[in-house]
């Protein structure tokens, strides 16, 4: 029975790790499409922010001067973590218009001193392994509730315009998926801190998956009437200028036949 839990635990930690890494991937069409257009257009870049702060916290969280053992699974994934929102962060800061550039480079440098200053007055200051991993474990539970939160900007986004285009459903797919794992290996491995993190990250990627399947079928209609309306105001364009430069020409020929003045 030890044995069949031990497994398990791997399995699972496993499986999350896998998952982890695919919900880190699943927004990769959203920055091809941003770098194809030179812009940022409507897509935040608050869940990137709240997603390298969660996963710089829970790689402190999984160190063995945090926790005795350590924890090798959950070190791994957040510095994968860690190294792909960094790239999805620099393409914010390059394609956003200055102002809001120089706020997203400086909310990330002040993440990198917070998660290095709590590193170093944690392992310094506190010495027993039970108040550190308490300590950590309470900051990366908050972190990680608000990175499943973070889209909960686009949520009301989608509401108020019933349309899911600036909504990833595989980003919303895999936070639920990935939440669920790590709920099952927190459960084996009876850790607290991870357990309500998740738990709360399964309600709150349930509530977007729902959001999705309710207005995801306004989306593709709402595109097709802009396609349909931008085409029509090609056309008016094209015909207006048509218009107008026939009736350029005939003054002109009218001023010439009369002897009038061009200009």
């Amino acid at each position: 029975m030890v044995i069949d839990r031990e497994h398990a635990h791997v399995a699972f930690g496993l499986f999350g790790s896998i998952n982890a890494f695919i919900l880190l991937l699943s927004p990769l069409p959203t920055f091809i499409h941003m770098w194809k257009k030179k812009s940022v257009e409507k897509f935040s870049p608050f869940p990137y922010i709240v997603a390298f702060l969660n996963c710089g916290l829970w790689l402190l969280y999984g160190l063995p001067w945090i926790q005795q053992q350590g924890s090798l699974l959950i070190m791994t994934i957040n510095r994968i973590g860690l190294a792909i929102d960094m790239v999805y962060l620099m393409l914010f800061v390059l394609y956003s218009k200055k102002e809001k550039r120089m706020k997203i480079f400086f909310i990330i440098l002040s993440e990198i001193v917070f998660i290095g200053s709590l590193a170093i007055l944690v392992i310094t200051l506190v010495h027993c392994h039970k108040k550190r991993y308490t300590i950590v474990g309470t900051i990366c539970m908050v972190a990680n509730i608000l990175m499943y939160a973070s889209p909960l900007t686009i949520m009301k986004l989608v509401i108020k315009t019933k349309s899911v285009e600036y909504m990833p459903f595989y980003l919303s797919f895999f936070s639920f998926l990935c939440s669920i794992s790590w709920t099952a290996y927190a459960i084996i491995s009876v850790d607290f801190y991870l357990l309500t993190a998740n738990v709360m990250g399964a309600m709150l990627g349930l509530a977007q998956l729902m959001l999705y399947a309710t207005y995801y079928k306004y989306t593709g209609r709402q595109i097709t009437e802009r396609q349909t309306q931008g085409k029509l105001d090609l056309v008016e364009k094209t015909v207006s200028g048509a218009a107008q430069k026939a009736s350029n020409e005939a003054a002109l020929v009218f001023n010439l036949m009369f002897g009038r003045p061009i200009f």
